[in-house]
Formats: structure tokens, sequence, C-alpha cells
């Protein structure tokens, strides 16, 4: 057989994509299960894997307010459009890792949107308070309001049930005065007809806070306001209730936190917090409250003392500051949300044996959650075994998030999933542009806009991720930043122990159009807190625009620049004199990368005489360009993206591919199958080229033959960061996950301007491997089938090639049979016999009478097409008599009926049963038709034959005398001959 074609194949196996994106948050009462915004979409997010459980599409308006039950029981979700949606949720279990949102009712909740809901503790009741000042109490499970209440005169900006110990403080001859009293009090305040409230609601209370400072209280039995507190002066952004202090807390904009008696609603406390409060909560079981706001800090008060607990922390920025606090009684953690878009998770184990009157460290943040990236500006696998992976998003600092396990890593970690937090490097005073790690992963190079660059040194071992040094020196913003590709040599100290021994240099390249050169090989340990501060070795005017990419060769004694002036110059280490140009791109040059040590040479550039290696280019123009580095000449150019190409990357072969790419030795297959596959030499690896471009697109070319190998497509937004877990200056016959000890599986990672990042995994072994198995399988059944036929096996081959999906051999199978049972050489009896079956063959009648419902429609499938065709249409219209002569017509019905509600699940029955018939009704009409007129056409040619008996131009003879003479002159020739020597005549 022919040997499959080795196809590149790459999937997309894992995604991190944003889980918040900014407004509403909600917490179960588990504190597993997290609620967020993303965009108008809703998702449900597992906080301790880290999994998407669940996306719930929005109406297409942004959503005022989200919450989900204590119980998980289900989601509400409220929009700017005024409509409320609420969605049950199916019990989440471990095993499935995904929940059901199903939308249980729709409801229009106010005449203005809904800016704040709050839920009870028994997951029964849901309170909605809108723009317009109103209130309303809904049963969840019923879709039925409960109450409304009319009172504020602002935005409602908070809502908190709580229950209070119910007292019987009337006689009952008093209550039943007032019963009937409560009868006429209990109409809808603004005209609507509301069901009876539950009778477990006597002791329930909903506090609201508003807009204008006014907090009212609300009792759920009597139906109206009990209270209304005026203290605050600003808006009421959070409520508390603590059973423990039976006190109401209520927190505002007007930097006071205030604490009410429950039983007199007097002020018990008023805590001037000295910042603008979005959100407080009191803690279970104690007097202490938490407290965030506009400083970003999680504060811990004492509302008997009126002090704070927690240590004084220095202000955040004002990107930091806390939004929102998630925490329900029995939690172990509070998270906060931040303007930024991440969430905190704080230990709150400091505050359980706290001893009043003392002060505590702050709340220790034990998770740090990225809710959204923004754009992936670049990256760059880190760490020894490339387990991590390091994030510049548009932002001053650098995330690193775990992509693998490690043993490098303190193990007793609980939350190291996929995509966790493991730290972030914060030092830069402005967006970081650049990144680049070297050899071992230990030392990563930042260059920002704030026109520095820093060293950091990562030892995850002792989770130490500290700034070594800092250069700064430019005039402008840094674009470019490379450290050398490869190790050091063997049996040296920089080699045998590369997080105490900095790589030898480092190269930065600026919108000032110059290059600097660092040595930071001869930096000492850090013997303080405080950085290096290196001068620069050599500053050369490279460019006459901004620089965008620097690579160092894989030698260590040339380098690359790429510019915006649609250059690239090769440069020497060393001296830092310039060595080559490349002229050829049209635009901006956006990156360069030098191809790794052993990269086999290129047909067209083996005249060269030497390989000095090569280097690929990614511009503006949208195209790729191979360059060799013997005589600076272009070797390839690589069209195919359609906007600019922003990153260019090689990449490690796949192990099926270096044959492909152009061995004239490849060994011819045998005639029973496949040969196998000669050995490799190290010379036949041959590396790949990736490019990113600003059109989505992750693209891979072979420099060996010319062409696109595959196009990886996963992004909605331009493609600014590629990164691979192999060391790029590796050499081209070890490029290997294994000799390099890597633990990402991931052959590349993309990151995006939709704040995804990618992770690829390279398929092409597993692809081929299956194509070939399933080559294998088929040529079995090919053969089979084929023996069936050829031993006469009817029954056996029919529903093989049903199997199949053969429709030629089918329609040779069905041709060949009606054939033979309509032999004009047949005997009587045989004819006889054949007269008695419904298509002639008794093995096939004995198949159609047996088949399943699958080929049942797969078979009117094939008759549909063969009905359209007068060759084949007698074959169809035997089959077709003998279906319908064998099945009753329900049966055909039900095959209609299940079409129609599958007709998503096979593209062969995407054609409806219903049309299927109908096509074969439309034509079998056609085909009686013309049988009737070839009917009417017999009688037309018979009368015309008799009118010639005894005609003009036979000679004197009339008709039936020349019968009766080729009668007599043929009496002993067989009949069917005779036919033949009529024609003649």
């Amino acid at each position: 057989m022919s040997k499959p074609v080795v196809k590149t194949t790459f999937e997309a196996s894992r995604t991190l994509r944003p889980i918040y994106t900014g407004g509403s948050t909600a917490l179960d009462a588990s504190g597993r299960l997290l609620a967020t915004c993303v965009g108008e979409d809703a998702l449900i997010v597992d906080l301790e894997t880290g999994d998407q459980l669940a996306s719930i599409e929005g109406d297409g308006e942004i959503i005022t307010s989200l919450a989900i039950t204590p119980s998980a029981s289900h989601v509400i979700i409220c929009s700017r459009s005024m409509s409320m949606r609420i969605y049950s949720l199916s019990p989440f279990e471990d095993s499935s890792r995904t929940i059901d949102a199903k939308l249980v009712r729709s409801l229009k909740p106010h005449n203005a949107p809904v800016v704040t809901t709050a839920i009870d503790q028994t997951s029964t009741l849901l309170a909605t308070g809108a723009s317009d000042g109103s209130i309303k109490v809904w049963d969840i499970r019923g879709g039925y309001i409960t109450h409304t209440f009319h009172g504020h005169a602002g935005v409602i900006s908070a809502l908190c049930f709580f229950q209070v110990p119910f007292q019987e403080t009337e006689s009952k001859g008093s209550s039943k005065k007032k019963k009937s009293k409560r009868k006429s009090d209990n109409s809808d305040e603004d005209g609507e007809m509301e069901d009876a409230a539950p009778a477990s609601i006597g002791g329930f209370r909903l506090a609201s806070g508003s807009e204008e400072g006014k907090v009212r209280v609300w009792d759920l039995n009597k139906r109206k306001s009990i209270v209304s507190l005026d203290s605050h002066v600003s808006v009421v952004r959070s409520l508390s209730y603590s059973s423990t202090e039976n006190a109401l807390l209520s927190a505002g904009r007007d930097k006071t936190v205030i604490v009410w008696d429950v039983g007199t609603f007097k002020t018990r406390r008023i805590i001037p917090v000295l910042e603008s409060v979005e959100a407080a909560a009191f803690v279970a079981d104690s007097g202490l409250a938490l407290v965030g706001g506009e400083n970003g800090k999680l504060r811990v008060w004492d509302c008997n003392r009126g002090g704070e607990v927690t240590q004084e922390q220095e202000a955040a920025a004002e990107f930091e500051a806390i939004v929102a606090v998630q925490y329900t009684p029995g939690m172990p953690f509070a998270m906060t949300v931040h303007a930024d878009q991440t969430l905190r998770l704080h230990s709150l184990e400091s505050l359980f044996n706290y001893k009043p009157g003392s002060l505590l460290a702050p709340l220790p943040v034990v998770r740090r959650i990225s809710g959204n990236d923004d754009d992936i500006i670049d990256l760059a696998y880190v760490g020894p075994d490339r387990s991590m992976l390091a994030l510049a998003t548009n932002t001053e600092s650098i995330r690193l998030v775990s992509v693998g396990p490690s043993a490098d890593r303190p193990s007793d970690k609980e939350n190291e999933y996929f995509g966790a937090d493991i730290a972030h490097l914060e030092g830069h005073d402005d967006i970081i542009i650049c990144i680049d790690v070297d050899w071992s992963g230990h030392w990563l190079a930042t260059g920002a806009k704030d026109n520095s660059a820093r060293l950091w040194r990562l030892d995850p071992k002792t989770s130490s991720y500290v700034c070594f040094a800092i250069m700064t020196g430019h005039a402008e913003s840094l674009g470019a930043i490379s450290f050398p590709r490869v190790p050091p040599s063997a049996n040296t100290p920089a080699r045998n122990d590369p997080l105490n021994h900095p790589p030898q240099f480092l190269l930065t390249g600026s919108q000032d159009r110059t290059i600097k050169r660092w040595d930071i090989g001869k930096l000492t340990p850090l013997v303080s807190s405080n950085p290096h501060t290196p001068k620069a070795v050599f500053t050369r005017k490279a460019h006459e625009k901004d620089i965008n990419a620097l690579d160092v060769n894989p030698t260590s004694t040339l380098f690359a620049s790429a510019s915006q002036d649609r250059t690239v110059k090769i440069w020497s280490v060393e001296e830092g004199t310039v060595v080559g140009i490349l002229r050829g791109h049209k635009r901006g040059v956006w990156s360069a990368r030098f191809s790794p040590h052993g990269t086999p040479a290129i047909s067209s550039s083996a005249q060269s005489g030497t390989n000095r290696g090569f280097i690929v280019t990614g511009s503006g123009d949208k195209t790729v360009k191979l360059w060799s580095l013997s005589d600076y000449s272009c070797l390839l150019t690589f069209e195919g993206h359609t906007n600019s190409v922003l990153k260019v990357l090689w990449l490690p072969p796949s192990e099926l591919s270096t044959k492909k790419d152009g061995d004239d030795n490849e060994e011819e297959d045998d005639e029973e199958g496949e040969a196998a596959p000669a050995p490799k030499t190290p010379m036949q690896a041959r590396p790949l080229v990736a490019s990113a471009a600003a059109d989505g697109l992750v693209k891979l070319w072979s420099p060996y033959t010319g062409e696109l190998e595959t196009t990886l497509d996963n992004h909605t937004d331009r493609v600014w960061a590629l990164a691979s877990p192999t060391p790029s200056g590796s050499r081209a016959d070890v490029l290997s996950p294994s000799t390099h000890n890597i633990s990402s599986p991931y052959a590349i990672a993309s990151g995006s301007a939709d704040s995804t990042v990618t992770f690829w995994t390279d398929t092409t072994s597993a692809t081929y491997t299956a194509t070939v198995s399933a080559k294998a399988a088929r040529i079995e059944q090919d053969q089979k089938l084929e023996n069936y036929i050829r031993a006469g096996a009817y029954r056996e081959a029919i529903t093989l090639a049903l199997q199949l999906n053969h429709p030629g051999r089918l329609l040779s199978l069905f041709t060949a049979a009606i054939d033979a049972a309509d032999d004009p050489y047949s005997t009587d009896s045989q004819k006889s016999e054949h007269a008695n079956r419904l298509t002639g063959n008794p093995s096939i009648d004995e198949v159609l009478q047996t088949l399943d419902s699958d080929h049942l429609r797969l078979l009117l499938f094939r008759l549909r097409d063969w009905n359209t065709n007068n060759r084949t249409s007698r074959v169809a219209q035997r089959i077709l008599f003998a279906l319908f002569r064998s099945y009753p017509a329900s049966t055909f019905i039900e095959l209609a009926t299940a079409s129609m509600a599958n007709r998503h699940s096979d593209s062969r029955t995407v054609a409806s049963m219903k049309d299927i018939l109908q096509a074969l009704a439309a034509y079998t009409e056609r085909h009686y038709r013309r049988i009737e007129e070839l009917t009417d056409d017999s009688y037309l040619v018979e009368w015309v034959l008799g009118e010639m008996d005894g005609g003009v131009g036979l000679g004197g003879l009339g008709v039936s005398g020349a019968h009766d003479a080729m009668d007599d002159a043929t009496d002993d020739i067989p009949e069917h001959e005779k036919d033949t020597i009529m024609l003649g005549v």
C-alpha cells in the first residue's frame, strides 16, 4: 500500500482565558464556586482547580448584578436590558468537572435596571434593588414576588437579609385586631397583586441602603419599613449582620462604618476608617469586621472598641482599590475584588485566636487570581524545568503562572493548578514591553516603558523571585532585550550552578535607536535587598527608527537587531560593529531569530560552501524571510499572513516530519505494506519556523520545502507573543523535551491581544499513527468485502458495504444480483423462482428485510442519488419496491421524525427523511411518465409495421412472405440468434 502523507498537526490543548472582566461577583456558601462577569456573559469557576465549570451566554447587554445561592442551586443574572434570568445549576461533582446551567425563567423585575441583589441563607428568597429606588423580594424556585417595598429616593446600593429572634410581644386579642388591618394593607404598593408570604419569615428582616445615605430595615412579616437610619451622608455601599453581636453594620463612601444595635436600632459605634469604603462584613462569631475600599488593603476593625486590629498598611495604587469583599460565615478566607480585575484570597486564620486589644499582621494573601490579563504582549517559559510561564500583560509587573507539575517548587501548596499564579515580579514603573529568559530558566530579563531593564533571579525551590539588577541609561522606552542562547561549557561553575551565576551579558534595544551591552556575568550575589546597577559596556546608534527585536546567535559571537527602518543588522558581540545588513522587507521588521546550532543546510544555500547558519525575520509587510548568514542573502520568502508578522520562532522538528522534508533515499514500500522508516540521524532533524501575526493566526513553515505546514487558529485578535519550552539555542539534533528535563508537554504557547494564552501540542505522531491504523483497518475491511463479493455472499457483502459507506460497491452488488435475476437465458423454472422474489435474489431480500434504522436511512439516502440517473434508476426502483413491500409505512414515519430531531448528528443525514422521500417520489413519477411514453411509442411502431405489411420496397413480396421465407431459412438456428439476424435485416 502507499505510505500515508505525514501531515504536521497541532491542537490547542489548554487555554488561559479571562475569568473576570469587571462587574459583579458572587461566592457560594462553601467558598468554592465563584460566579463572575466576563463581558456580557457569566462564568462559574472552581476556585480550587481554576476550571471554568459553566459559561452562561448573556442577552447582549451589560450585567448589572449577579448572584449565586449559598447552596449553589441557582444563579440569578440581571442586565441593563431590565431582564432577570434565573438559572438552575446541576450539582457539582469532581468527576464531571462541569455544571449544567438551565434557564428556569426570564422576568422583568423592575421598570429600571437592577443594580444590587441579595439572597438569604436558606437559598429561598431573592431581593432585588433597582435604580428607581424600589425593592422586591422573590421566591427563587417559584419565580413570583413575595414583597414590594418603596421608600428610598435614590438608587438601591446595598441589600442584606438577616433573621432576628421572633418575640411575641402582643396579646392574642391585639393580634386579632391587627389581623384585619394587615389584610387591608397587604396590597402591592405599586398596584401589583403579590402572593402571600411564606409562614417561615416571621423573624426575617431585609436591610437596604441607597445612594442618598439612608438605611432602611424592612419587616418581611409586617411588610413594611420598621426603621430608617440616617447617619450616613454618602452612598451606603455595604451592609452586614452579626447574630453574635446582634448588630447591623453599614459602610459608605463617607469614610465611616456604623454599628447599629438591632434591638433598639440605636447607634452603637461610629468608626472613622479614613477611606472611602466599598465593602464591609462581620467576621463570624466575633465583633471583628473586614473593611476594604479605595486604599486597596483589606483591614480588620474591632467594632466594640472602634480600633483597627491589623497593623497600619501603606495605601496601594488607585487601580488596586477594593470594589467588593466576598465572605460567608464559616469560610476560612475572604476574597477581595480589585479595580484592576484581580481577585485575592486572604487567610482569616489569624483572626480565630484574636485577643481583644492586640494588633495583628495584615491578613496574608494566600492566592492571587488575575481575572483578566489584558493584552498579552510577551511571554516566556521559565524555571529549570520550564514549568512556569512569565507573562507581560500590559502592566508594570510580570505574572508567573504554573503550566506543569514541578519537583523544583514546594509541594505543600494546595492551590497548584494549571494557570495558578506563582508570583508577581513588581518593580517597573511603566508597562513592560519585552522579556527574555536564559538557557537555565533561572534568569529573566524585562524591558519597560520606564526606560529601564531589570534582571530577575528565579529560585522556585525557595519561592524566591527577586530583582537582581537594574539597568538604566536609555533615553526612551525599551522595545527589545536578549540573553545568550547556549549554556556555558561543561563542568564550569556557571554550568553547574546557574542560579548563582548570571548570564555573561545582556543586550537591550530602545526607541532611542541605540543598543547597549551589559556585562552581568561577574555580578556577585546580593547581600541586601538593593539590586545591582551595572554600567553599559558599549552603546551603539543602530538604526534610524525604533528597535523592535534583538537576538544572539548560538555561538554568542553575533547578534541581530530588527528595526522599523525595514532593515536587520548583524553585529559583532565583542566589538559592537556591523558585519552585515539584511535588506528586502518593505516595512518595519518586528522580529528576528537565529536558527539553532546544527541546523542542516538548505539546498539553495549549499552552493555557498560553508553553512554559517540562518536567521528568520518577520515584518509588517506580511512576510517571513529566511536569510543565509554566509552571504546575507534571502533564501526564502514565506507568504500567507494577511497582516503584519509580529513574532517568529524556531521550533524543534516533529518526530515524523524529518523524513518528509526531503530525504531522497527514502525506502520504498514493500508489497505487503508500508516499510519501516529508516533510523533518523542527527543531521535529519530539521526544525520548523513558527510565525505569529496581527491576523490572529500562528503558521508553521518548513524552511526545506518552502511550504506551509499548518495553521493554528484559536485567537480573535493579533498574536503578539510566541514561546517554546525548548531552549532556542539548542542543537537541532538534540531538540527534545526529555533532553532538557522539560515538564511542559506543550510545544508552543501563543499570547494574543484577546487576553488569552493558547498552549499547542504537537499531535503529528499521534495523527500519523491513527492514520496508519485507520488505513490498515480500511484495507482489511475492503479485502473482506471483496472476498464476500467473489464468493457471492450477498448478505454479508451488502451489510459490510453499508457499514463502510461504499456507495459504488453497493450499487455494483445490487446491479449484479438484479442482472442475474433478469437473465434472459434463464430457464422457465428459474424465471418462476425469481418472480416470487422481491428483488429476484433471496439473499438480498433477506438483507433488505432485516436492516436496522441507521442502515435503512443510509440506504434510502443512496437510493435517492441512484434514482436521479436513468442508468441506475432500474436498480433503485427494484430496491425501493423491495423496501416498501418489506416495511410498514410507520417505519418510514419514525425515520422521518428521528432524522428531524438529529439532523446535526451525521453529515450524511443532514437532509431530513422527508426531503429524501419527496425526492424519491418526484423522480419515480418522472421514470413512470418516461416508461408510459415509451409504451405509447411502441404502439406506434407496431402500427407502422402492420401498415407496411405487403407494402413497397420488398420486391413484390409482402412482409408476411418475407417473414415466411426467413422462417424457412432459419429453422435450424437457435431462437436467440434469430433475434440478431432480425436486427441485421
